[in-house]
């Protein structure tokens, strides 16, 4: 039986369309995935997150242990920093992409996916060093996030000007009470946001607090079909479609996450070896030139021969079009090749196209990033 997460009521009074996530019961819809995904980019949206893992890290040799366990570099990292980094295996495959949050040198939080919670955790105990604790406190409290244009001014409406004037990729910690709340200026959406982690016996009176507060700014809950085309739309990754153990960084196209210059981490030998020979296959971002959508495992052809494989695809609801993600031989991943898409046995055009497929900047004409 798949989990309820803390919310689970409120999706339940909201008329959610339910849905069993890698063991967790959550909204795939409330309305349709296109007038949440559009509510999301065009003023704000409301999501629930407590599936998601929070794994602390903590002791004297905390930083120095999670700078041997993530490729990033959180070193000169400051307090109330978020970094975004994968964790490798020993053959440079990715055991799982997450958000680090820096409390202190020796205090840091991991936010891992769902699926990969107890993996993750596995594996830093396995590689855990003297004077570090590992604790898994992902029961303990939920996730819920708010996304979209207007989501600073409903932040500050709900938890204070503090908040809300975060810059990004920074966080806050209040406490309000006993409780204890982490609100960061993050997101995966592509869109200006944040991510509030609560005590989960606060998730209920968190989220009306936030739905009353946005009530006005027309914020709506969306659900985890928003979520897929809106991370897609701004070429952010989903582990399991298009990463996973035997993905490299290189080959994912997030390389920059990877820092060379670090003394040692895990998969750093291996890391080395394919950047000095190159990647056989590389991510690439298309966009369907005829009228089809794409999904993931539809494969990908070049004059009827098959160089790769979509690992995620959609109709994307802001651009009007089919737009995809996959893997393909390397040779082929230039912006601008052309490729075919075999959806139902129709090989459908396409072509290579940067990514993401939606910048903030362009895009809207602005941007707050």
């Amino acid at each position: 039986m798949p989990r309820q997460t803390p919310l689970y009521s409120a999706h339940k009074a909201l008329g959610a369309n339910l849905t069993d996530f890698h063991g967790f019961l959550l909204p795939l819809e409330y309305t349709t995935i296109s007038e949440e995904h559009l509510a999301v980019r065009n003023k704000a949206g409301i999501f629930d997150l407590s599936h998601m893992g929070e794994i602390e890290v903590s002791g004297g040799d905390a930083l120095g242990f999670i700078q041997r366990i993530i490729t990033n570099d959180a070193q000169g990292l400051p307090d109330g920093k978020v970094l975004y980094t994968p964790i490798c295996n020993e053959r440079g495959g990715i055991v799982d992409d997450v958000i680090l949050y820096r409390f202190s040198a020796e205090r840091l939080m991991l936010v891992v996916n769902s699926a990969n919670i107890q993996k993750v955790f596995e594996w830093l105990i396995e590689n855990q060093t003297q004077d570090v604790a590992v604790n898994d406190l992902s029961n303990e409290y939920g996730m819920i996030a708010v996304q979209g244009p207007l989501s600073a001014p409903i932040v500050e409406k709900a938890l204070g000007r503090d908040a809300a004037s975060l810059k990004h990729f920074h966080f806050v910690s209040k406490k309000e009470g006993t409780a204890c709340t982490v609100i960061s200026r993050t997101g995966y959406t592509g869109e200006d946001g944040f991510e509030i982690y609560t005590p989960t016996s606060q998730c209920v009176s968190m989220w009306d607090r936030l739905m009353k507060a946005g009530k006005q700014a027309g914020l709506l809950p969306a659900g985890l079909g928003a979520r897929d085309t809106l991370r897609l739309e701004a070429g952010l990754l989903l582990y399991g479609n298009d990463i996973d153990d035997s993905t490299t960084p290189l080959e994912a196209g997030i390389d920059w996450t990877v820092k060379f210059h670090k003394e040692d981490f895990i998969g750093k030998a291996v890391l080395l070896a394919q950047k000095a020979s190159g990647v056989q296959r590389k991510l690439i971002g298309l966009e369907l030139v005829e009228r089809g959508i794409p999904r993931a495992e539809h494969h990908i052809f070049v004059d009827s021969n098959m160089v790769g494989k979509v690992t995620s695809g959609t109709h994307s609801p802001f651009f009007k079009k089919g737009i995809a993600m996959g893997y393909v031989e390397e040779r082929y991943s230039k912006v601008g090749t052309p490729l075919c898409v075999d959806i139902r046995g129709k090989e459908l055009g396409a072509r290579v196209v940067k990514m993401p497929f939606y910048r903030l900047k362009t895009d809207r004409g602005f941007s707050t990033l």
